[in-house]
């Protein structure tokens, strides 16, 4: 028989709990009376009310990296990196603030640095930040922030984490960490100063491909509520059913991450003595030019990160991305699978070849996303694919 209500409400009764989280995509959420609404939205009791305020799917999974990431505040999950990049930028800066950010950053969050914030009426600075000195000679009296990364991306290399957090404190600036490269497995950025951090979550944290999200906290009760208020406002949601995914992602996040890493240090030292590589950028490597600081900021970690040149330009790049035959090469990492990246034509084509050279990346550059292959297996196919870039400069 038809129920008289078109949504009757409620769950069956049970004894028991599921003991994998329920996927919740209900938009909207019932309250008995306009009082207890009041009580939801003054913080004197717990609930949800919209989901582009909140929803369960989505608070599970913030629970999960703030434990992660030793978070002060509870954080927040976005529908994306870049929405939790904007969320920290906007949400926390008004014109006539001044950003730096690390010359480095990826590709969008250089765009919004060269482009989106100077035109709402934000200066911005690009500094070296590996080089403290050069962070604080970028300051002036009206800096807000800071924005850098652990690891930059596609170059791999290593922030003064310690020397800028310590140079903000004195200056009263915040300084956010983009920590999506070096996940909390490798370094906690809390721990070293930091005021804001994020993820993007579509990457190692949720390790499939199949979610685009983001996660942001902040050490201050204020600038968590400025953060989400203006996500909220600008709807930077997440989907429940991404949350739900990204959930289940974590649950091996640890042996995912441990096991790239030992592949992505083989493929490095493998790539390393082939001849038609001219570079191999690895933080555990002897040649990488911060491997003294990646041993005590990541704790001797390398990451599942490796990058490398080789000889030739872009017909060298393409002949290498057709020989690896079974490597997907696609503008994404963290991935179950090993994902190759070029960033002249992906995360950084928007710069010109003069501004991509001074960050060292020229047509043979490549990014590796490292993911669970055999070793042994992994590393013929990158021969492979080298072998192909020899056969087209004979």
């Amino acid at each position: 028989m038809k129920p008289s209500l078109t949504r009757p409400g409620g769950l069956p009764p049970s004894a028991s709990t599921p003991i994998v989280t329920p996927l919740m995509p209900s938009v909207a959420f019932a309250s008995d009376t306009p009082d207890r609404l009041d009580d939801q939205y003054e913080g004197r009791a717990q609930g949800y009310t919209y989901a582009r305020e909140g929803h369960p799917n989505a608070d599970v999974l913030a629970r999960w990296i703030d434990a992660m990431e030793a978070a002060p505040q509870p954080g927040l999950v976005t529908g994306s990196g870049m929405a939790a990049v904007s969320a920290v930028l906007l949400g926390l800066c008004k014109a006539g603030d001044h950003v730096v950010g690390g010359d480095q950053l990826y590709g969008r969050s250089l765009r919004m640095m060269r482009e989106d914030l100077p035109r709402l009426g934000i200066e911005t600075t690009l500094a070296d930040p590996t080089d403290c000195a050069a962070i604080g000679a970028a300051l002036r009296p009206n800096t807000r922030l800071v924005l850098i990364e652990v690891v930059s991306n596609p170059t791999l290399r290593i922030a003064d984490l310690d020397g800028i957090a310590e140079l903000c404190r004195a200056r009263d600036v915040l300084l956010a960490v983009d920590n999506t490269f070096t996940t909390p497995r490798a370094v906690q950025p809390f721990a070293h100063g930091a005021d804001v951090v994020l993820h993007s979550v579509t990457k190692l944290l949720a390790g499939h491909s199949d979610v685009t999200l983001g996660w942001v906290a902040a050490r201050a009760p204020e600038h968590a509520k400025a953060i989400y208020d203006f996500a909220v406002t600008t709807g930077l949601t997440p989907s429940p059913f991404d949350c739900w995914l990204a959930e289940r992602g974590l649950m091996s996040f640890d042996l995912r991450f441990d096991r790239a890493e030992q592949t992505a240090a083989r493929l490095a030292e493998h790539l390393a003595g082939q001849p038609a590589v001219t570079r191999v950028l690895y933080p555990t490597r002897p040649d990488h030019p911060d491997r003294d600081r990646a041993q005590g900021l990541l704790r001797g970690r390398g990451c599942n990160m490796v990058s490398f040149e080789i000889t030739g330009g872009r017909a060298s790049a393409n002949a290498f991305t057709k020989g690896a035959a079974g490597i997907a090469f696609a503008p994404t990492l963290g991935d179950v699978g090993t994902t190759l990246s070029h960033p002249a034509s992906s995360s950084h084509r928007a710069l010109d070849p003069k501004a991509r050279a001074a960050l060292g990346i020229s047509e043979g550059f490549f990014r590796v996303s490292v993911g669970l292959e055999e070793p042994d297996a992994l590393c013929a196919v990158f021969d492979a694919g080298l072998a192909a870039v020899r056969k087209g400069a004979d």
